[in-house]
Order: C-alpha cells, then sequence, then structure tokens
C-alpha cells in the first residue's frame, strides 16, 4: 500500500472531528469579544455592555449556523429563573433575528450596535435590546 493509501488511525480522524468542533465556538468567541473589549459601553454584567455582548454573539451564529441555534444556547446556558437571564434571552433572541436578516456577515455588527444604541433599561418590546437598571450592574464580565 502506499503512503497516500494508508487509513489514517481512527484516533487522528476523531482528534479532526474535535479541532472542527472546537473551532467554531473558538470563533464566535473570539469575533464577539474582540469587539465587546473595545467597546465603550458601560455596564460589562447585566448592563448596555452584557447586552451587546449577547446579541452579538447570537447574531453571529444565527448567521453562520441558523437562528434555531438560539433556542438551544437559550435552553443550555440560561437559567430561565433570574432576571438577568430572561434579559440575556431576550437579547440573544433579537441576535438570532438580526443574524438571520443580515444579507452579509459584515452588516451583523453595526445592526447590534445600532440595536444596542436604540435600547434602554427593561425594554417593553420584544424587538428592543435591554438590560437592567445601572444599580444592578455588576463589575467586570460574565465568563
Amino acid at each position: 500500500m502506499t503512503p497516500s493509501k494508508r487509513k489514517r488511525p481512527r484516533w487522528r480522524r476523531l482528534a479532526l472531528v474535535a479541532l472542527v468542533l472546537a473551532a467554531y465556538p473558538a470563533f464566535v468567541l473570539i469575533y464577539t469579544w474582540s469587539h465587546v473589549l473595545q467597546s465603550p459601553l458601560p455596564g460589562g454584567r447585566h448592563g448596555p455592555l452584557d447586552a451587546y455582548r449577547h446579541t452579538l454573539a447570537s447574531a453571529v451564529v444565527a448567521y453562520t449556523l441558523d437562528p434555531r441555534a438560539i433556542d438551544l444556547v437559550n435552553g443550555v446556558m440560561e437559567r430561565r429563573g433570574k432576571r438577568s437571564n430572561q434579559m440575556d434571552i431576550h437579547n440573544n433572541l433579537i441576535g438570532a433575528g438580526i443574524g438571520a436578516r443580515a444579507a452579509r456577515f459584515a452588516d451583523i455588527e453595526p445592526t447590534v450596535a445600532r440595536s444596542v444604541a436604540a435600547g434602554r433599561i427593561d425594554a417593553a418590546t420584544p424587538d428592543q435590546t435591554t438590560w437592567l437598571p445601572r444599580n444592578d450592574w455588576k463589575e467586570g464580565f460574565a465568563w
């Protein structure tokens, strides 16, 4: 058998699959955090910057995979009992809509930034980005 016709060991195929599966979340996280860390928005936890992070990451996932993936993310990552998780779910769904409607990847971040700029504390409408009141914000980021 020639070297090019040899079968790859099973562990190599599994390692390749694991690498590919890990590359996608890394792409989403790196893209999102590169924008978050440059943003002048306040409120890294429960404030406008947190809303921006959730909306942007969800828009990227919806654009690159499928908007329904956000339902899975919400079910796994967000516990529905806390007010801050309700805010995150709300913003994730707005991001899913932005990603689903985006014509180009380059349109995502500016659309998210406009959505957050038009957002408000405890937004009453389902299409408006929201965050908690300033006295509920926490320093740093929720990793």
